[in-house]
């Protein structure tokens, strides 16, 4: 997909995003046999509602009914959220993964597993776990300090506050990943 295409979508795309209260993470368009799959990723701060993905796609199919973005070729029309194994690339990427495990690459080479403590417009605060048995310990990381970063995924953790083994990748019911798949 070219770049004049890809900023096309964006420009009749985001503005629908945004008046649904997310944030256009990313498009792509990739080919799929004689179709192409043009696949919209959105987020937010309080998560993404399959009702908001749905009245979203909905939306999104009008547009590009309207107009030529994506040309005379069939496509499948894919609205989601991220995923666990997504890039955090944004400072919000990162705000919004408070709590979690990351493992980032660092710019002078070196790789670090922690926990994000905070995040404000400069970096981040992190606590990096204990080894053979010693006690975490905090430290910042600017974001210019960080060339890659991802979500661990943890199946479980001991719970801060009372031992209790909980699923920490585990969403309520109504912040699942959502799909809307729509065939233009």
């Amino acid at each position: 997909m070219s770049t004049t295409q890809t900023d096309r979508l964006r420009g009749l795309l985001e503005p629908l995003a945004v008046a649904a209260g997310l944030d256009l993470e990313e498009i792509a368009v990739t080919p799929a046999g004689k179709r192409r799959m043009l696949r919209v990723v959105v987020d937010s701060d309080t998560g993404v509602q399959l009702d908001a993905v749905a009245e979203l796609s909905r939306e999104i199919s009008a547009v590009l009914d309207e107009s030529d973005a994506m040309g005379g070729t069939p496509y499948v029309l894919e609205v989601t959220s991220p995923g666990t194994d997504r890039p955090l690339t944004q400072p919000r990427h990162f705000a919004r993964n408070t709590g979690r495990l990351i493992k980032a690459q660092l710019a002078d080479g070196g790789e670090l597993i922690a926990r994000i403590t905070g995040v404000d417009d400069k970096g981040l605060d992190v606590e990096v776990p204990g080894v053979k048995g010693r006690k975490p310990t905090s430290r910042r990381l600017a974001f210019d300090e960080i060339t890659r970063a991802r979500v661990e995924v943890e199946f479980s953790r001991k719970s801060k506050d009372d031992g209790i083994t909980q699923d920490d990748d585990a969403e309520p019911a109504s912040a699942d990943i959502d799909e809307s798949t729509e065939e233009a």
